[in-house]
C-alpha cells in the first residue's frame, strides 16, 4: 500500500512572453527517490515490522511516505497526514546536546571542564569521579559510566505499568550502583547514563527544569509544534500517532505507552518526521547553535560500526555517492526512528513502528533517501 503527501513551502513562477526566463527553481524530492524510498519501506513491512513512515525534504519540500498499518487491531493504515507522532529515543540527545552546546556559547559551561565545576559530588563511585570526567566526555559518550538501561528498574515500558515514575536523582543511583566501564577518555562506548547526567548538567547550570529550556531554546524559535518532551506519568502520545509494537514473550504487543520520566533527556521525546527534517537542517545551518559550537558538535570519534563517527549527540557518516549524512538514530519501545540531513540541505526522516526482526542497512536507505 502506497501513501503520499507532498508539501511546497513556496513556488511562484511567472511566466510573461518577452521577458527573460526567470531562474529554473530548485528542484524538489525526485520521482526517482520517491519510488526507491517506497520501496524499501514496504520492503520493511513485508519483513515483519508494523508500519513505516518516510519523511523527506529538500529544496523546501516535504514528502511523507507510509506503509503498513497504524493499528494491528483495525488494519487502519498510517495516513501520510496529518504528521504523525513517533517516539524518538536516543534522537533526543541531540536537542539535549544542543542545549548545552548554547551553553557553551554563552560561556556558561566549557566542554573540557571536569564536570564535578557544574555538579559537585554528583558523580562518586566505584571508578567514577566526576573530578576526572569533561563534560566533552559525557557528549561524546566517553565517560566510562556504566549503562543505565543494564538495570530492569530503568524499563518505561514496565515502569509504564505499574505506575512508576523515576527522578533523576533515582537514575544517577542507580548509574552509580555499579562500577565505571572504562576511564574517561579512554574510548567510545555509548551509554545513556550519560545524557541523563546532561540533562542534570543543564538543570543545575540555568536553574530551570530541562524541559523549559528545550522548549524556550529549541522547539519554540524553531516552530516545532509537534515535538515536546512528555512530563512524568504521561504515558500516551498526544495528537495523531501510530500506535508502536514489541515481541513480548513471544507476542506482538502494543508497547505504545511507556513512562517517559525514565529516558527523559536521554530518549523520551516524541516528534514528527516533519519537525525533525527542519530541526536537523536548521542545526547544519547553523540556526541552533553558533558555527564554533556546531564544528564541536560535528567533530566526532570512531563508533566502530558503520564507518560513523559520533561527536557530540550526533553521529555523522560518508555515504557512497559522498553525501555527508549528519544524525542520530533512536530505539524504544515500540518505535525505532531514523534521522538526518546533508550539510547541502536535504533531511530524511524513517520511523519504524516495530523494530524490524534483521537490522537495517542505515547505508543502503540513507543513500536511497539522501543522494542524488
Amino acid at each position: 500500500m502506497r501513501l503520499v503527501t507532498v508539501c511546497i513551502a513556496v513556488g511562484v513562477v511567472a511566466l510573461l512572453a518577452g521577458c527573460a526566463k526567470e531562474p529554473a527553481a530548485p528542484v524538489g524530492v525526485s520521482a526517482d527517490r520517491i519510488r526507491v524510498v517506497q520501496s524499501d519501506i514496504d520492503q520493511a513491512v513485508r519483513g515483519g515490522t508494523t508500519g513505516m513512515i518516510a519523511t523527506l525534504t529538500e529544496n523546501g519540500q516535504t514528502v511523507t511516505l507510509t506503509s503498513g498499518v497504524a493499528d494491528a487491531e483495525t488494519r487502519a493504515p498510517i495516513p501520510p497526514e496529518p504528521p504523525q507522532r513517533v517516539r524518538i529515543g536516543s534522537i533526543s540527545k541531540t536537542f539535549t546536546s544542543a542545549v548545552v552546546l548554547q551553553l557553551v556559547a554563552e560561556g556558561k559551561i566549557r566542554l573540557d571542564e571536569p564536570v564535578d565545576t557544574y555538579l559537585p559530588g554528583l558523580l562518586r563511585g566505584e571508578g567514577i569521579d566526576g573530578r576526572m570526567i569533561t563534560v566533552r566526555q559525557i557528549l561524546r559518550h566517553q565517560s566510562g559510566l556504566p549503562e543505565l538501561t543494564d538495570d530492569p528498574r530503568a524499563d518505561e515500558y514496565r515502569a509504564g505499568l505499574a505506575g512508576r515514575i523515576m527522578t533523576p536523582a533515582e537514575e544517577i543511583a542507580i548509574i552509580l550502583s555499579r562500577p565505571a566501564d572504562f576511564a574517561p577518555g579512554s574510548r567510545f562506548e555509548y551509554s545513556n547514563s550519560n545524557y541523563i547526567v546532561a540533562g542534570v548538567l543543564i538543570e543545575r547550570v540555568t536553574g530551570a527544569p530541562y524541559v523549559d529550556e528545550l522548549n524556550r531554546r529549541i522547539l519554540q524559535p524553531l516552530r516545532l509544534d509537534d515535538t515536546y518532551l512528555p512530563g512524568p506519568g504521561e504515558l500516551d502520545i498526544r495528537g495523531p500517532h501510530p500506535e508502536g509494537y514489541a515481541d513480548i514473550d513471544g507476542v506482538v504487543t502494543d508497547v505504545s505507552r511507556i513512562e517517559p520520566s525514565v529516558p527523559w533527556g536521554a530518549g523520551g521525546m516524541v516528534a514528527t518526521g516533519n519537525d525533525l527534517n527542519r530541526f536537523y537542517q536548521a542545526l547544519l545551518a547553523g540556526r541552533v547553535v553558533p558555527a564554533a559550537e556546531l564544528r564541536e558538535m560535528r567533530t566526532g570519534v570512531p563508533m566502530g560500526r558503520a564507518d560513523m563517527d559520533y561527536g557530540l549527540g550526533i553521529a555523522s557518516t560518508h555515504l557512497p555517492c559522498g553525501a555527508e549524512y549528519v544524525g542520530h538514530t533512536g530505539g524504544i519501545y515500540g518505535f525505532l526512528t531514523v534521522s538526518g540531513a546533508t550539510p547541502d540541505g536535504r533531511a530524511v526522516t524513517y520511523a519504524y513502528t516495530k523494530s524490524p526482526k534483521d537490522t537495517p542497512d542505515l547505508t543502503t536507505v540513507l543513500s536511497h533517501a539522501l543522494c542524488q
